[in-house]
């Protein structure tokens, strides 16, 4: 029960940041996460990304200006969708909400 709660704060950091206006990808987003106490793996994470992209919370696109240097891959660069900015403000709201509830009883 507790990995439902950890992911949900996990979703919304994820949309917080894609809200940003330059957009996330994923090896930054790992490292965010684990700046701030969440420890995830790449196998945790892309299936995120990719549920929130299908549920129309997310938008991708491949970085177009980047060279393939020395091997290096694309990035793919998520960005909020207007949905998915509704949603994330909805769920903050709602956790500070019970937040409330629950702390002062």
């Amino acid at each position: 029960m507790f990995r439902e709660f950890f992911l949900g704060f996990v979703k919304i950091h994820i949309l917080h940041h894609a809200a940003d206006g330059r957009g996330i990808y994923g090896q930054w987003m790992l490292e965010e996460l684990n700046h701030h106490g969440y420890r995830l793996s790449p196998g945790t994470l892309y299936p995120i990304l990719f549920r929130l992209e299908r549920a129309g919370w997310l938008e991708s696109r491949w970085e177009e200006d980047h060279p393939r240097v020395l091997g290096r891959p694309r990035r793919r660069f998520y960005q909020v969708t207007g949905v998915g900015a509704r949603n994330a403000r909805a769920a903050v709201k709602d956790l500070e909400s019970a937040f409330r509830k629950v702390a002062w009883g």
